[in-house]
């Protein structure tokens, strides 16, 4: 028989069952599963000396005050839990109540200057937007100074 097979019936055997035929055979003639009999024998003889210590007057007491400190920890990490998303949701609403204000404070682009507006002229600023207003007409006027060139060139020439 194989000793990994016999290996699982060990425990069985050390604990008081009597061995089957085939597992006292292969014990009579393996060593190494002999000992590993006698060694379980022996530790579980030992863990039958073996007393258990008897709890302290006070564990009671601690135990149920360390109960306590569990179940007020649970309580609070579902409060957690439960803070982390009304946190995110109030920062949203900050964000976009400051991206409000901050839209609402600018002045709109498509609204002119509210009444009318008095740019001296001779001034760069009016005078850039005399030249904007008055772009056709001044191209206009480039024309008719090319027309007076060529009239002013033919009455020279006559």
């Amino acid at each position: 028989m194989n000793c990994n097979l016999i290996r699982e019936q060990l425990v069985d055997v050390a604990g008081g069952a009597t061995p089957q035929a085939e597992v006292q055979n292969h014990l009579d003639s393996c060593v190494t599963c002999a000992q590993a009999l006698n060694e379980m024998r022996q530790t579980m003889a030992l863990l039958d000396e073996w007393q258990a210590p008897e709890p302290s007057p006070y564990f009671d007491v601690r135990l149920q005050a360390r109960l306590r400190e569990e179940k007020q920890k649970s309580a609070a990490t579902w409060l957690n839990w439960l803070r982390k998303p009304a946190l995110g949701v109030l920062a949203a609403l900050l964000i976009a109540a400051g991206v409000g204000l901050f839209e609402y404070d600018q002045p709109s682009r498509d609204s002119g200057p509210k009444g009318p507006v008095v740019i001296s002229r001779g001034t760069p600023v009016g005078d850039v937007e005399f030249l904007d207003k008055n772009s056709d007409l001044l191209q206009n006027f480039d024309a008719l100074d090319a027309l007076d060139g060529t009239v002013d060139n033919s009455s020279e020439t006559n």
